[in-house]
């Protein structure tokens, strides 16, 4: 081997076959590289724009949710009047009231039975709605606040709350109204120890307690009166 040739080393051969190994190599295969990904994107966009140009665009408008196929119509005489109404049977009677009677006096406090707003009369007697399914009250009378005026004309319980300033926010008042009116049908009005012990299942957050015993001690006196 002669001064003047070039000495080959493994590395040296290498690099003949490696695309990094010399630079005019390396730039060749980068523009190659950038024309394939270029013409690869082209192409997919155009497949895109064929394929929905292709497909028939749906201007109607979406059609209505259908009903539920198990609602299920009940029957019932909802202050004096009566009513069907078509509910899920998951539905309970303070919703079916609230949503779907629009009766929104009876309120929804807890939602667990444990506050009373809800309270409503199912044939005269006293129940959490929140608590009771709307189907298992069909051929039910059910009287909420709005149904224990005659016109204009209050129900003696709840013009006594009036006077007696039986509330603050009011947000309880309508069950506490309605468990009432029940309690004194159910003659448990004699004293104010009992008033306040069958009362006890209505809560008032405001703590118009000594108020609403007094709004009920006058009721009572006024529908014996009477």
């Amino acid at each position: 081997m002669s001064e003047n040739q070039h000495e080959q080393t493994p590395a040296a051969d290498l690099d003949q076959w490696l695309i990094f190994g010399d630079p005019a190599t390396r730039r060749k295969f980068l523009k190659q590289v950038a024309g394939t990904g270029a013409a690869i994107a082209l192409s997919s966009k155009f497949a895109a724009s064929t394929s929905q140009a292709a497909e028939p665009v749906d201007t109607a408008a979406p059609a209505a949710t259908p009903p539920s196929a198990a609602a299920i119509d009940v029957r019932l005489t909802l202050n004096g009047h009566e009513t069907s109404v078509r509910v899920d049977p998951r539905t309970t009677l303070l919703d079916a009231l609230r949503e779907r009677l629009q009766l929104t006096g009876t309120k929804k406090g807890c939602d667990h039975g444990q506050c009373g707003a809800c309270t409503v009369l199912v044939n005269g007697r006293r129940i959490n709605s929140c608590l009771s399914l709307a189907i298992t009250h069909e051929g039910d009378e059910v009287t909420t606040i709005e149904g224990l005026a005659k016109g204009d004309e209050l129900h003696p319980v709840q013009a006594a709350f009036l006077e007696h300033d039986g509330f603050q926010c009011g947000y309880c008042t309508p069950g506490q109204i309605c468990s009432a009116v029940a309690l004194l049908k159910e003659g448990h009005a004699q004293s104010d120890a009992e008033i306040r012990e069958w009362m006890s299942g209505n809560i008032c957050r405001c703590g118009a307690y000594t108020n609403i015993v007094a709004a009920i001690r006058a009721a009572k006196e006024k529908t014996a009166a009477a």
